[in-house]
């Protein structure tokens, strides 16, 4: 029965996002907002409705290490599975702009989730949590971030807008609803499908949110970049793989922490620091090797690091439980 919850509630999240992207972004049309404009707001928050609408639900319900699991465990398999996926198949050349500037940007937006979830290494508080003032910060950062993709976009080639359905006003409104029906609904029964597996297998929800929650919600990105390599285009999944990482930290932690603090128990440093990592590791592999190309070697030794890492968080799975999130030994483990 949890499966079928877990199951019907990823299938209803992915429609209701789906759904919810089409309609908004046909009204969006219909007000003369240009398909640029709209493929950096709407469109860009549509791929990152899953996690938005995991990590806020998981928050509000008290599974804040759903919540923050999701987070984590999507931007790690966002890098090393997706990218090592997409490179397999087609060999990824890294624009400038993207290897100096996105990849740092990343990696930076990475550390300040490091810092903001670590009170007690920091500040010696008693217990670790993503507060409300650290959802407005992240938030701030993200308004940066669109700031800084609208200049970009301007400046630059807009030959990649997305295609966006002709509708109705009421068509388009009733997409929007039913979008977002979907979404709370199929959020809802896949929280608690996930909660229940968790206790069923004795795996803390901290492995669950970083692990079968985070490659749920993940899914529309790896379908999208794959499918980019099968037409030749591999470059998309770089940006969509960036964007998707900093939607994550900024925008769904951001969201979801300014209106629910997020008390961090069974996630650890090494978890924050895996995020780190992964995003380091992208800009050495497109630093170093092959003139800004990430090849099938890389893109092997990337799904390897994935699925060692999930096997590792699966393995020690009842220590997550044992262990409180980031004390000091945590950082030895």
């Amino acid at each position: 029965m949890n499966i079928l919850l877990l199951t019907g509630g990823l299938i209803l999240i992915l429609i209701g996002a789906n759904a919810l992207t089409d309609g908004a972004s046909a009204i969006a049309k219909r007000f003369n907002i240009s398909s640029l404009v709209i493929g950096l707001t709407i469109v860009a928050f549509g791929t990152s409705a899953p996690e938005l609408a995991v990590s806020l639900i998981s928050a509000l319900k008290g599974n804040s290490d759903i919540a923050i699991g999701n987070v984590v465990g999507s931007n790690i398999f966002n890098t090393f599975m997706i990218v090592g996926c997409t490179a397999v198949i087609v060999p990824i050349t890294i624009s400038k702009s993207t290897l100096y500037k996105e990849i740092p940007l990343c990696i930076l937006m990475s550390i300040v989730l490091f810092i903001c979830a670590n009170d007690i290494l920091i500040n010696g508080e008693a217990i670790n949590s993503i507060s409300k003032s650290d959802g407005y910060i992240l938030l701030a950062f993200f308004l940066i971030f669109m700031a800084y993709t609208f200049t970009l976009a301007k400046n630059g080639t807009t030959e990649n807008e997305p295609q966006i359905k002709k509708m109705d006003v009421w068509h388009s409104l009733l997409y929007v609803v039913v979008g977002l029906a979907a979404l709370i609904y199929g959020g809802n029964i896949f929280v608690d499908g996930a909660s229940a597996i968790a206790r069923n297998l004795g795996i803390s929800e901290a492995v669950i949110g970083i692990t079968l929650v985070a490659g749920g919600t993940s899914l529309p990105e790896l379908a999208t970049s794959v499918v980019a390599a099968l037409k030749k285009n591999p470059d998309m999944a770089i940006g969509n793989v960036i964007d998707s990482n900093l939607f994550n930290i900024l925008l769904v932690l951001g969201v979801s922490a300014s209106i629910t603090p997020i008390n961090i128990q069974g996630i650890t440093n090494l978890d924050f620091g895996m995020v780190i990592f992964s995003s380091v590791l992208l800009f050495i592999f497109g630093y170093l090797f092959k003139k800004q190309v990430i090849g099938r070697t890389e893109g092997t030794i990337m799904i390897f690091l994935n699925i060692a890492y999930m096997v590792y968080l699966i393995y020690k799975g009842q220590k997550s439980i044992r262990y409180p999130a980031n004390r000091l030994d945590i950082l030895y483990l």
